[in-house]
């Protein structure tokens, strides 16, 4: 479909962070590599994403997002700097997809309801950086969000709550899980300026976390 007539269509305007991999698209290792992404349009039937690499019309993927969890799709239709999901979903998720926007729909006309997190999030244009757990053991993973109180990675880890570990250079402890990933609250607020220099990393060689609380 193109984008063009998906705009024309009901769906709900919301932006909501997430993940995705492209096939053929490997890191060093052999791995599928993860890049970050933000929805601008959603419908139970397909969502308008903004992502920094484009796929190919056609391109079958797999995509995460902490609001819906995991969604399967292909590309029908690509712009700059963003493409156009058909999402291929079975009936029961396309109904609590449904239900799920219906409720955001609502949240977001709402001014009583404010986010929970107070600074503003900052979505990585390379999200790649490394946690490193109180052992030394160090385990990469995907920035999906980050602010100056604390971050949203995805990684193969999932650690307890309330375990004290360092993304990137930045300390702090996970104070939640979500559908793909977990949350971690910075021991001392960074400056905006310094987010991506100190949060992510390129591979496991990079820079320790410091001295653990």
């Amino acid at each position: 479909m193109p984008t063009e007539r998906f705009l024309k269509q009901r769906a709900v305007k919301i932006a909501v962070d997430g993940h995705y991999t492209l096939p053929n698209r490997y890191d060093p290792k052999g791995r599928l590599r993860t890049f970050t992404c933000r929805t601008t349009r959603i419908s139970p039937y397909r969502m308008l994403v903004d992502v920094p690499v484009l796929g190919k019309v056609g391109d079958r993927l797999t995509s995460y997002f902490r609001e819906f969890g995991k969604l399967d799709g292909h590309i029908s239709d690509t712009k700059p700097g963003r493409f156009l999901l058909e999402l291929d979903v079975s009936h029961a998720m396309r109904e609590k997809l449904s239900n799920k926007l219906t409720w955001l729909e609502g949240k977001l006309k709402d001014r009583k309801i404010v986010d929970k997190r107070w600074h503003p999030r900052v979505v990585p244009a390379r999200p790649y950086s490394t946690v490193t757990l109180a052992d030394g053991s160090i385990h990469e993973c995907s920035v999906i969000d980050m602010s100056m109180s604390g971050a949203a990675v995805c990684a193969q880890i999932q650690p307890p709550i309330g375990t004290p570990l360092a993304v990137g250079a930045c300390v702090g402890r996970v104070v939640r899980y979500f559908a793909d990933g977990f949350a971690i609250r910075f021991v001392e607020m960074q400056h905006q300026y310094n987010l991506d220099r100190f949060v992510l990393r390129q591979g496991a060689g990079g820079e320790g976390g410091g001295r653990f609380p």
